[in-house]
């Protein structure tokens, strides 16, 4: 294990050292022993349990619950295996994004750039254009359960950009443990919302475990790859490194619970989105019902709600909508936020002698996180009026798929190499896993781009 020959830069840089685990001694407030000295191993503990839960929340959206709701509406429970499957994979990716944090010391961004200058250009192209419409995507998806829980009121519209300033004025004027505080209390609402509504729906137990068998009914490859590489898989899984150093972890003595967090967080996830396919095969399979594309499929299942089961199921159902499309909103507007943060404080650092990148806490009052802040929120709020933005969706679409299997093949190479510490490299399941799931992206970007309108 290198030495640490520089103080606490918050974000795990140590100073952009880059071997080696940082030591204890960093974290003052967690029981260090000097900085010389190996990091302390911390036990798994329910009560420290939060990045995981926070960047589970954010991949959550209402696209992949309505996604989910269509695989079990056209297959039944068919395709379950397919959702228990994408739980495995988000948890090996999760884990080697938080295994290259805390082994190295340094940030995600700071790896992807010993790769190459073509990461820098990539990341801020994509960044950008994603930023762009991800911004109006989430507004429209948090202003809709809004709007249907309150009819009467003013339109989506008013919704969408009402949620989009609440979550700029939450990230500026707070900080992550604030933030991890407000998502904990989101996954709650989702997970007993959803599993509440699942239990209603009657699952039928021998049917579900016949799915668990992997099964490819015509016509089901899409939903199959949409189960397995979408539902909770995004941009922000590759934030999760920046949310473990926002909450202190910033050496490898962290290791063991953050691949604690990371298990718990995605197992969650995989019976929210078991219980979202169970809701799909017994109240739209079994009924054969069709759910309308996109978030306003969920709406429909509202009111398939209330006629089922009354006003009070359905109105809760909408409370889970939103908090699952709000915590994805503030999620983003935080993690990549950090991330961007990150991005341009190396940038402007680059290989200067004396140029030191900021510590953790302060990049979350960086004029960079701020502005990028500032650009999630008030350009996208011009595509809210306008009916199809064609042009940058077809954009957002072909550059968007392809950023998970950038990821897969960045983080195999980078803990495969010289960049990361002998005994924390990848394994060979944790290579196998790597290597699966950058095979099942690049199918999904293919597919995906071939899906587009060209």
């Amino acid at each position: 294990m290198a030495k640490d020959s520089a103080p606490d830069t918050g974000d795990g840089s140590a100073g952009g050292s880059s071997k080696g685990g940082s030591s204890a001694g960093r974290d003052s407030g967690d029981g260090g022993v000097g900085k010389d000295a190996a990091p302390v191993v911390r036990k798994p503990s329910w009560r420290r349990l939060g990045p995981g839960i926070v960047v589970a929340a954010t991949g959550v959206g209402a696209g992949d619950l309505v996604s989910t709701l269509l695989a079990g509406s056209k297959f039944g429970y068919t395709l379950l295996w397919a959702a228990v499957i994408g739980c495995i994979v988000k948890i090996a990716l999760a884990e080697a994004v938080g295994r290259w944090h805390l082994a190295t010391g340094r940030t995600l961004f700071d790896g992807w750039r010993t790769l190459g200058p073509w990461t820098t250009v990539y990341f801020a192209i994509y960044v950008v254009i994603w930023g762009f419409v991800y911004g109006a995507t989430a507004m429209s998806s948090s202003g809709l359960p809004l709007q249907a829980l309150f009819p009467d009121g003013p339109g989506l519209k008013f919704w969408g950009v009402a949620t989009g300033l609440l979550g700029l004025a939450f990230v500026w004027f707070n900080r992550y443990a604030v933030v991890e505080k407000i998502m904990m209390v989101f996954v709650g609402v989702m997970f007993v919302v959803v599993v509440y509504v699942a239990i209603r729906a009657t699952p039928k137990v021998d049917d579900a475990l016949a799915g668990l068998l992997p099964t490819l009914p015509d016509g089901s490859l899409l939903y199959t790859l949409g189960l397995v590489g979408g539902v909770g898989g995004t941009i922000t899984m590759a934030a999760y490194g920046y949310w473990i150093n926002a909450k202190g972890w910033t050496d490898s003595g962290w290791m063991r619970m953050m691949r604690f967090d990371n298990r718990i967080a995605y197992i969650t996830t995989g019976i929210f989105v078991v219980a979202m396919l169970i809701v799909g095969a017994e109240l739209l399979h079994a009924g054969q019902v069709a759910l309308a594309e996109g978030d306003k499929g969920l709406v429909d299942l509202t009111e398939i709600l209330e006629d089922r089961y009354g006003g009070f199921t359905a109105k809760l159902f909408l409370i889970g909508f939103f908090a699952a499309s709000f915590s994805s909103l503030v999620g983003v507007w935080h993690g990549v936020s950090l991330m961007f943060a990150d991005f341009m404080d190396r940038l402007r650092a680059g290989g200067t002698a004396g140029v030191k990148v900021l510590a953790r806490g302060e990049q979350e009052r960086s004029p960079a996180f701020r502005g990028y802040l500032l650009w999630l929120t008030f350009p996208p709020m011009m595509l809210l009026w306008l009916d199809q933005p064609f042009g940058l969706v077809i954009a957002y679409g072909v550059l968007g798929a392809f950023f998970m299997p950038f990821l897969a093949v960045t983080l195999m190479w980078l803990l495969n190499t010289e960049r990361t510490p002998r005994e924390f490299r990848s394994g060979p399941l944790s290579n196998t896993m790597l290597g699966l799931s950058g095979g099942l992206f690049v199918v999904l970007c293919v597919e995906q781009v071939r899906e587009l309108p060209w």
